[in-house]
């Protein structure tokens, strides 16, 4: 059996120290959400996003434990909301699974999970197990960028992924006749996603992962960035280096209302050539300027 302890209400400043507190008092999990449902997008590079009111639950495998926590908890913020609750039993590995379906994402490519059989063995399957980062294709902008590259012409191009994530968008490419990706990140987790994610597709000899301060090669011919508008802001003078005259520059990551402050930010060194939209998320294609 498992037992919940849920805290309400916990102000971000605690929020830490509770986790630790609730990790040393046995709880298997400790998972910290924001309370008014208010995303944090993309944090500025280098720091860590924060939340102004936070709810804790914790996870533990016996009754007493849970209730010695949430006492703990009530003696140090005795204001706090807290309450412990049986979970009805579940496979939460296969619920997990049974989530993540095989999805099209234009006309040939399929992202598929790798427990399952691709629906068309003909087309660019490019197996995912989502377990190991994140970037599966369901988030707006990441199902933009690849039904984007399903369209366009990538036989024997080069190109950079920038932010890959799980190097979903670079291992796409791949899968539809790119000659080789560079997936630059300055994750170390997404990294080791990409690798593994490379070895489930057999690419590991056309791609290549970077930190982005390490990065050196010739210029491409195609850079794809999937990250939000602050960092898109400051990396316009980068994405120019890293392409080739006449490259394609195409970014997601930024919201429909955003795409003009982007395109202004943008036109002395890039012409905008069309803006994709699903949702309120946007997709932006440029071309570099001489």
């Amino acid at each position: 059996m498992t037992y919940q302890l849920q805290i309400e209400q916990c102000m971000q400043p605690d929020a830490e120290n509770l986790s630790d507190l609730l990790e040393a008092l046995g709880a298997l999990a400790v998972t910290l959400t924001d309370t008014f449902d208010d995303p944090i997008l993309e944090p500025p590079i280098g720091t860590t996003p924060l939340w102004p009111v936070v709810s804790i639950s914790s996870l533990f495998a016996e009754e007493q434990l849970a209730m010695c926590a949430k006492e703990h908890v009530l003696n140090i913020h005795p204001n706090l909301q807290c309450a412990v609750t049986l979970l009805p039993e579940r496979d939460w590995e296969r619920a997990w699974m049974d989530d993540f379906k095989p999805r099209a994402c234009g006309k040939r490519l399929w992202i598929c999970p790798s427990w399952l059989t691709p629906p068309d063995e003909n087309a660019a399957n490019l197996i995912l197990d989502p377990g190991l980062a994140f970037g599966t294709g369901t988030h707006p902008t990441t199902y933009l960028c690849l039904q984007w590259l399903d369209g366009y012409n990538l036989t024997q191009k080069k190109l950079i992924d920038y932010g890959c994530g799980s190097g979903i968008l670079a291992l796409a490419a791949l899968k539809l006749g790119a000659h080789h990706a560079y997936a630059l990140d300055i994750d170390p987790q997404a990294h080791a996603a990409t690798v593994q994610n490379a070895q489930l597709n057999h690419l590991t000899t056309q791609i290549s992962v970077h930190y982005p301060d390490d990065f050196i090669c010739e210029p491409v011919e195609l850079l794809i960035a999937n990250i939000l508008l602050a960092p898109l802001l400051t990396l316009k003078s980068t994405f120019h280096a890293l392409l080739q005259a006449q490259g394609q520059l195409v970014v997601s990551g930024i919201l429909t209302t955003q795409v003009n402050t982007l395109v202004r930010e943008y036109d002395e060194l890039f012409a905008h050539q069309a803006t994709l939209s699903q949702d309120d998320w946007a997709l932006v294609i440029f071309t570099k300027k001489a």
